[in-house]
């Protein structure tokens, strides 16, 4: 199936490693340009450079007020457009409620929240027509993720934002998905098992919840991004896609 991302321009935040670096790769695949980031340049140019010619790395935090406008003016000047945007943030400190000061709160709301709000408002100003905004969040929007206590509290928050975005920018012709990733085999994830102390039992207590009975893979994470942010989902909007092997059972 062609996706029709041939020489399309997207710019995907915290794509150094785990999904944003998978969701890069499957769009550079099928011919898209991109325009990676991530806190490391140093990295974020490395993780270009395995991708080829078609992408670029740059230094950037999602918290920083001014990033939102820079990379996208750098995705029209290298690319000469701009068609989306797909939004990862590395996840914020695990801990439980009383673990979690007032300082990490305010961290994690710039990087994960308002830095998200500030891309996807740049993003809105610039696009037009065929556009899309996507995000990456999490299976917490559903259900919260014991010992995820900042990440419980401010993704549904961000779905929340995605949604109404959705209705607002749907009569130009923008569209705007999300991706609600649960187990997907990421260091991000193994670390998350390691906390229990013994992260292969973790690991496979997860796994007998899922009805696939495994991890996903961020191939399959990847792909699934690609397509929704290609024309290929051209009528898909507002919507929240579990990405989870069926772990959640409800609609």
């Amino acid at each position: 199936m062609d996706l029709g991302l041939k020489d399309r321009a997207y710019l995907v935040t915290g794509a150094t490693r785990g999904l944003g670096f998978a969701a890069a790769r499957e769009l550079t695949s099928e011919g898209a340009k991109v325009v990676l980031t991530g806190r490391d340049e140093e990295r974020a140019k490395a993780a270009a450079a395995e991708l080829g010619p078609q992408a670029i790395g740059l230094g950037a935090d999602n918290a920083d007020p001014g990033a939102a406008e820079r990379l996208i003016t750098t995705a029209r000047d290298q690319f000469g457009r701009f068609d989306g945007v797909l939004i990862s943030v590395g996840g914020p400190a695990p801990g439980f409620v009383a673990d979690i000061t007032d300082a990490q709160w305010t961290t994690a709301f710039e990087s994960v929240f308002l830095g998200a709000v500030r891309l996807a408002r740049a993003a809105a100003a610039s696009l037009g027509d065929g556009g899309v905004i996507g995000f990456v969040l999490s299976a917490s929007v559903y259900e919260p993720i014991p010992g995820l206590t900042v990440s419980n509290g401010l993704r549904p928050g961000l779905a929340g934002f995605a949604k109404s975005l959705a209705d607002e920018l749907g009569p130009r012709g923008i569209r705007v998905v999300g991706l609600l990733p649960s187990r997907i085999d990421t260091d991000r994830v193994r670390e998350l098992d390691a906390l229990s102390g013994d992260a292969d039992a973790s690991r496979a207590a997860n796994e007998s919840q899922i009805p696939l009975r495994r991890y996903g893979t961020p191939e399959e994470f990847g792909r699934t991004a690609a397509f929704l942010l290609s024309p290929a989902a051209s009528y898909l909007t507002g919507t929240m896609l579990a990405v989870d092997g069926g772990a959640r059972h409800g609609f």
